[in-house]
């Protein structure tokens, strides 16, 4: 795929864009994350299935519903795929940096605002640790 049209974005942030990973919700979720910048208006709702496996509690499934720009939609895509599996005290240790670096990088303008999903998944994890 080009990224013509596209700008400044790396052809692994155009795919995530275009087919975005696991995205919609999830039915009765263990944690709902929901984040937001005013400034460009992203907004990002993660929501996180947990079980508990061998003694550690593991993201089994999550879920993204994304209002925002181009990076704010493949970085939902890209936490989704990096997150499913991890305990969730190595998917509190994601940051942003983690996410951006996996997409390939994301233009400096995006880095701060439109990468909100490291911040949604650790409210849906802090969430989840209310309920439980």
């Amino acid at each position: 795929m080009s990224n013509k049209g596209f700008g400044p974005y790396n052809e692994k942030v155009i795919d995530h864009f275009m087919n975005p990973h696991n995205l919609g919700e999830i039915k009765n979720p263990s944690g709902i994350g929901k984040v937001g910048n005013p400034t460009c208006g992203d907004v990002m709702q993660l929501h996180i299935k947990v079980e508990e496996k061998n003694g550690k509690e593991v993201i089994t499934d999550i879920k993204f519903k994304t209002f925002g720009c181009a990076a704010a939609i493949a970085t939902s895509s890209m936490i989704t795929e990096i997150a499913v599996g991890m305990t969730l005290d190595e998917a509190k240790k994601l940051t942003r940096k983690d996410v951006s670096d996996k997409l390939g990088g994301l233009p400096p303008a995006k880095e701060h605002c439109s990468n909100l999903a490291a911040d949604a998944l650790h409210k849906a994890i802090e969430d989840y640790k209310k309920k439980a």
